[in-house]
């Protein structure tokens, strides 16, 4: 069986598996010209301000703020994940980076160099210390938003905010012509976002019982997720469940 959530219209042989379309933000990125302020007050003028104070404001408290776009140093990278499962667990979501194969996959796409995919680790500093970092493919024309995470000490600079102006920048001096932030409600996406694609979410199965089972299991899951995701009525208050339940886990003794 193939589950999949982020099927794009173009791939018509899975369309017949297809059991809901949704929205998925993406940010036309244009080539930047000039400074990073100066591209940021022309490209999102109302954020502008706040984000230039608070990154003033970290580097004035922790050291120089810079910004690479594509840091080659893996030790950096494990730091993300461990940054990314502490938040997994913190909100109470499913810690992908405890799976042994996704960290497997993730550092093997990080040592991939081709003209036509390559997995980018961009990396905010203040000083000599990493305050947030993503990792992410692009090929020659699309940079697609994967894993985002952030020292969770520096939260009230609004690092991961920062990440994700900094990444837009540089990704559009590099060639990039769209930075996709995939599937799901968040703040930042509604204020990056210059328009949205529909993306199809399915179940692809080969007539077998096994898979019928699963199939079975799986979709009332994602029904119910899909329903709570689409009613901020319902969605405020699960996100506040899981983050008691994240909370308990954290604070849990390790036996």
């Amino acid at each position: 069986m193939f589950e999949f959530d982020h099927l794009v219209d173009e791939q018509k042989p899975f369309g017949r598996y297809v059991t809901g379309t949704f929205a998925s933000p993406v940010v036309d990125l244009k080539a930047a010209e000039g400074s990073y302020p100066e591209w940021l007050r022309a490209t999102y003028p109302g954020l502008a301000k706040t984000v230039l104070k608070k990154e003033r404001r970290l580097a004035r408290d922790h050291g120089e703020v810079r910004f690479v776009f594509d840091e080659r140093d893996p030790e950096v990278l494990r730091q993300l994940m461990r940054w990314k499962s502490a938040q997994y667990r913190r909100t109470g979501r499913m810690d992908r980076f405890a799976r042994p194969w996704i960290v497997d996959l993730t550092e093997h796409l990080f040592r991939v160099r081709e003209d036509h995919f390559t997995g980018v680790l961009s990396v905010v500093y203040a000083g000599d210390r990493p305050v947030a970092a993503h990792f992410g493919p692009t090929s020659r024309t699309v940079f697609a938003a994967w894993f985002t995470a952030y020292d969770p000490e520096l939260r009230y600079y609004s690092p991961g905010l920062l990440m994700h102006l900094r990444m837009a920048e540089a990704a559009g001096r590099e060639g990039v012509q769209v930075l996709d932030l995939g599937r799901g409600d968040k703040e930042y996406k509604d204020w990056l976002k210059t328009r949205e694609l529909r993306v199809g979410e399915g179940f692809a199965v080969r007539p077998h019982p096994v898979a019928a089972a699963h199939r079975m299991w799986r979709r009332p899951v994602r029904g119910l997720r899909n329903t709570v995701n689409a009613h901020p009525w319902l969605r405020d208050p699960a996100d506040r469940l899981l983050k008691t339940i994240g909370g308990l886990r954290t604070s849990s003794p390790v036996r």
